[in-house]
């Protein structure tokens, strides 16, 4: 039922930062009608997909100082709005709903139950909680201001229907409508292009490894002077693992504007100094003379991978280290520690795509996420130029988003 001289507030997006806008609305302002249109039939479509179905809902640092250093882009404006609303309220809310989160050794937290359902359902009971109506397969076809009332939005469905609001928050993540919405009412949008992708990479020396993973690599874009370290996982198509996903979402423009063609460098061993490493090849070569050098890796990584580095310098499969020149030792050494791959095209990182890209954040206040151009329309989540790094911090860019607009929404 629609309450009497009540603030009405429309959220298009279905998604965390869409439900959590509206929850912390519908919970401040119990005067407010709020009212979420989701365009598809399902409800939080990727938060159920998320962290392998799990749902990574954010990471265990609650220093925002700290935090804001795992945003490629959105950083610096996120800065201020954690300290309003953070990770460790994140924890508590959740909490406070009955569901337990759990940290993993990588700082990602997840609920107990290792199943997105449980974040699901949570947000789906607490917006009918605190009263917020709910309309699936409501996909929005136009949105004007109202040309007697500059405060007020006209919302067009394709059904036909047409809804008023008082207050819009577009939530719509990385949705090609929501950028054209925030565009026609008056916003810069910062042209999209995918983030957190893994690197396709056709190698003979990374043939028949899929599966192989190495923990302690770096990885570098020489030509933008990028580099990553973390765990590194071989695939049938390439590359993948944190410390890809971490370089491709930091050079997601510059991979972008070279069409995904480029050479990365591989240190295998970055806590090795070449000069040592030299030493101990040698070491090795002078006391096990008649062991197989393909067969007794003397570095830490994985004998698979060690055997086609070997190849790839010349060594054959079963000469002894006794029969090895030092010069190919000296050039198994840049292999190990600098080997170059040519990366000609990127993959998707498993269902979860996130995007750089979106409405310019000079054009919103971060206070109360409201826009500077249009009074009354706020945003919340990925339909900003904002993205994290893998761990949980795309999902609680998108919780502290939504709680900010919706404290703010429902003021009179």
């Amino acid at each position: 039922m629609s309450k009497l001289n009540s603030i009405k507030v429309v959220v298009i997006g279905g998604g965390a930062a869409g439900f959590f806008g509206a929850i912390s609305c519908a919970n401040t302002h119990p005067h407010a009608e709020v009212i979420l249109l989701e365009a598809g039939q399902q409800l939080l479509a990727k938060v159920r997909i998320s962290g392998g179905g799990r749902c990574n809902v954010t990471h265990a640092c609650f220093e925002p100082s700290q935090f804001v250093q795992n945003y490629p882009r959105g950083g610096k404006a996120l800065r201020g709005a954690f300290s309003r609303f953070q990770a460790k309220d994140t924890v508590e809310w959740f909490t406070q709903k009955g569901v337990t989160l759990k940290t993993e050794e990588d700082g990602r937290m997840f609920p107990i139950t290792d199943n997105s359902e449980t974040i699901v359902n949570c947000l789906i009971d607490a917006a009918k909680q605190a009263g917020v109506q709910i309309k699936t397969q409501a996909r929005v076809t136009d949105i004007k201001v109202k040309q007697d009332d500059k405060s007020r939005f006209k919302i067009t469905l394709k059904s036909g229907e047409i809804l008023t609001a008082d207050r819009l928050l577009l939530a719509t993540g990385s949705n090609p409508s929501g950028y054209h919405w925030a565009e026609q009412l008056g916003h810069k949008i910062i042209p999209p292009v995918p983030s957190l992708f893994t690197f396709n990479i056709n190698d003979e020396r990374l043939k028949d490894l899929a599966g192989v993973s190495v923990n302690h690599t770096k990885i570098k874009l020489p030509k933008a002077k990028l580099e990553q370290t973390g765990p590194l996982l071989v695939t049938h198509w390439g590359l993948s693992g944190p410390a890809v996903l971490k370089l491709s979402a930091w050079g997601a423009r510059f991979l972008q504007d070279c069409r995904y063609q480029t050479s990365l460098i591989i240190n295998w061993l970055p806590q090795s100094n070449p000069e040592v490493l030299r030493e101990e090849l040698l070491a090795v070569k002078s006391q096990l003379p008649q062991r197989v050098i393909s067969a007794s890796c003397p570095v830490m990584i994985p004998r698979r991978l060690w055997k086609q580095l070997t190849l790839a310098v010349g060594i054959d499969e079963q000469k002894r280290w006794g029969e090895v020149s030092n010069k190919v030792i000296n050039q198994l050494i840049p292999e190990l520690t600098q080997g170059e791959y040519k990366i000609n095209g990127k993959g998707v990182f498993k269902e979860e795509f996130v995007t750089c890209g979106g409405v310019s954040l000079k054009e919103v206040n971060f206070k109360t996420m409201e826009s500077r151009c249009c009074p009354n329309l706020y945003f919340a989540g990925e339909i900003l130029d904002i993205d994290g790094v893998t761990g949980g911090f795309n999902f609680q860019s998108a919780w502290t988003t939504g709680w900010l607009a919706g404290q703010a929404m429902g003021k009179p």
